[in-house]
C-alpha cells in the first residue's frame, strides 16, 4: 500500500492548484491593500502559521530551515514578490509535487511546517492574483454563509487558502473546521490536521485511510475486469506482484471522496460544506444542496432537490453576480447572446453598454474562481437531471443546469469547466448547433494552463 500511496500523493496535492500562474502578477504587499481590516486579518493570520510552524520545528527537535525563515520574513512584510519566490525555490524540491526525474527532493518539505507555510503562500497568493476586492468578498462570503462549528471542505486554491486566511482562526477552528479535500490521501496532511483539530473533531486514522484504499481498489479493480473505468482513472496490475496501482485525477478524488465519507460519519454532531474542485464520487451527489457561494452536504441523501432549494439559488445568484456582469443575462437570454457577450468584453475589452465591473472581468483570478462554484453547483444539476425519476423533474434540472451553465460562462467564458461542461450538456440535449458556439468561442481564447 505504501508504494501504491506515494504514486498518487503528488497528484493530491496538485489538484488543488487550480488558479497557480493563470494570471499577470501583481503586488500584494500591504501598502498596496485598500482595504485596512484585510491587512489586519493576513498581519494576524501571518502571525498564527508563523507560530504553527515554528511549534511545529520545536516538537520535532528540529531546527527551523533557513528557506522558511526567508518565507515567513517576507510574509511578516507583506512582500508578495519575495514570498513567492522563496515559496517557489521550496515547491521544486517539496516530495508534494511532481518534479523531473533525478530531481533533488527533501523530505522536510512536507508535514506541519509545510502546511502552515503552503496556507500563508495561498492567502498572498489569492490576493496577488486576484482583485482585493473580489477576493475579499469570496472568502467573506463563504464564511459568513457557514454555521460556527461545521467542518468546511475547500477544494480550489481560494476555496481552501482565502476561507483559511480571512476566518477567525483557522488554527482554531473558529468559526468552523477548515480542512482540504485535495490531499485527505496524503497521511502528513492527515497528520496535520490532528494537530491541530485532533481534540475537537474525529480525523481519519492511518487504518480508516487504509481502508479508504482497499474499497476504491477493489471497485476500481471489479471497474476494470468489466471494462468499466471512470474518465481519468488509470487503474494498472503490476505484472510482478499482482498489486493493484491506481493513479489519476479520479482516481485520486475517490479515495479523497471515501475519506470526507469517512469524517462526515465520525463527526456525527456536526454540518458539513463543500467547495468543489473535483467530483470526490457517486456516493456524494444526492447529499448535496446549493448553500450560497458553495454546497451543503447534507447528513441523509434525499431523491430530488425541490423547487423551495433551487428558486432560492437561482435567485441568488441572479443577483449576486449582476454587479460583476451587469444584469443583461436572463433565463431566456440565448446562447447566441452569451458569445457574442463573452467575445465584445473578454476579447475585445470593448465596455460600450457594459454595465458590470471592468476590473473583475479583466482579472483572471477573480473571474475563475466564481465561474468555478456556479459550474460545480451545474454538475450537480446535470447529475440529478439524470437520475430524475419523472420527465417533470428531468426538465426541471435541466433548466437549472442550463442557467447554471450560462452563467458560469458570463463570469469566465474560458474556463474549461464552464465551456466544456456546457457544450456537452447541450449535446445531452441534442443541442448540437448550441455546443458548437460555445465550443467555437472557447477556442478563440488563449488555452489555459
Amino acid at each position: 500500500m505504501k508504494k501504491t500511496t506515494e504514486a498518487v500523493v503528488p497528484l493530491v496535492l496538485g489538484l488543488g492548484l487550480l488558479f497557480a500562474g493563470c494570471s499577470k502578477k501583481h503586488s500584494a504587499e500591504w501598502k498596496s491593500l485598500k482595504n485596512p481590516e484585510i491587512v489586519a486579518q493576513l498581519r494576524t493570520f501571518v502571525a498564527e502559521k508563523e507560530a504553527q510552524a515554528n511549534a511545529a520545528t520545536v516538537a520535532s527537535g528540529e531546527s527551523t530551515l533557513p528557506e522558511y525563515k526567508r518565507f515567513f520574513a517576507a510574509a511578516e512584510k507583506g512582500d508578495w514578490p519575495a514570498l513567492n519566490k522563496a515559496f517557489e525555490e521550496l515547491k521544486m524540491q517539496a516530495p508534494q509535487y511532481e518534479h523531473p526525474p533525478g530531481s533533488k527532493i527533501d523530505e522536510r518539505l512536507r508535514g506541519k511546517q509545510w502546511a502552515a507555510v503552503a496556507e500563508t503562500w495561498g492567502a498572498f497568493d489569492a490576493f496577488g492574483e486576484g482583485d482585493e476586492k473580489y477576493s475579499a468578498a469570496f472568502g467573506n462570503d463563504i464564511i459568513a454563509s457557514i454555521p460556527p462549528g461545521s467542518i468546511y471542505f475547500g477544494g480550489t486554491d481560494p476555496g481552501r487558502f482565502l476561507v483559511t486566511a480571512l476566518q477567525k482562526s483557522h488554527v482554531g477552528g473558529d468559526p468552523f473546521f477548515t480542512l482540504t479535500q485535495n490531499a485527505l490521501a496524503d497521511m502528513s496532511y492527515l497528520d496535520y490536521l490532528r494537530s491541530i483539530y485532533g481534540d475537537k473533531i474525529n480525523i481519519p486514522t492511518p487504518e480508516d485511510s487504509q481502508n479508504c484504499f482497499q474499497e476504491y481498489t477493489e471497485a476500481a479493480q471489479q471497474r476494470l475486469k468489466s471494462n468499466k473505468l471512470k474518465p481519468g482513472e488509470n487503474v494498472q496490475v503490476n505484472a510482478a506482484n499482482g498489486r493493484i496501482q491506481v493513479s489519476g485525477q479520479a482516481a485520486v478524488m475517490e479515495i479523497n471522496g471515501l475519506l470526507v465519507k469517512t469524517i462526515l460519519e465520525k463527526n456525527p454532531g456536526r454540518e458539513f460544506y463543500i467547495e468543489e474542485s473535483w467530483p470526490l464520487g457517486e456516493w456524494l451527489y444526492p447529499h448535496l444542496e446549493p448553500h450560497g457561494l458553495i454546497m451543503k452536504i447534507n447528513r441523509q441523501p434525499s431523491s430530488q432537490l425541490s423547487e423551495e432549494i433551487t428558486r432560492p439559488d437561482h435567485d441568488y445568484w441572479t443577483k449576486y453576480i449582476q454587479p460583476m456582469i451587469g444584469e443583461w443575462l436572463k433565463n431566456d437570454t440565448s446562447v447566441e447572446t452569451i458569445k457574442s457577450y463573452a467575445e465584445r468584453v473578454f476579447l475585445r475589452h470593448d465596455f460600450a453598454g457594459f454595465t458590470g465591473d471592468p476590473k473583475f472581468v479583466q482579472n483572471d483570478y477573480s473571474c475563475k474562481m466564481f465561474s468555478k462554484l456556479r459550474s460545480s453547483m451545474a454538475g450537480v444539476y446535470v447529475w440529478r437531471m439524470n437520475q430524475a425519476a419523472t420527465a417533470i423533474e428531468k426538465e426541471r434540472m435541466a433548466r437549472e443546469a442550463d442557467f447554471a451553465y450560462r452563467q458560469a460562462l458570463a463570469l469566465c467564458p474560458y474556463l474549461p469547466e464552464a465551456a466544456g461542461g456546457y457544450a456537452d450538456f447541450l449535446r445531452s440535449q441534442n443541442r448540437d448547433s448550441d455546443a458548437t458556439l460555445i465550443s467555437e468561442m472557447a477556442e478563440r481564447f488563449p488555452k489555459q494552463k
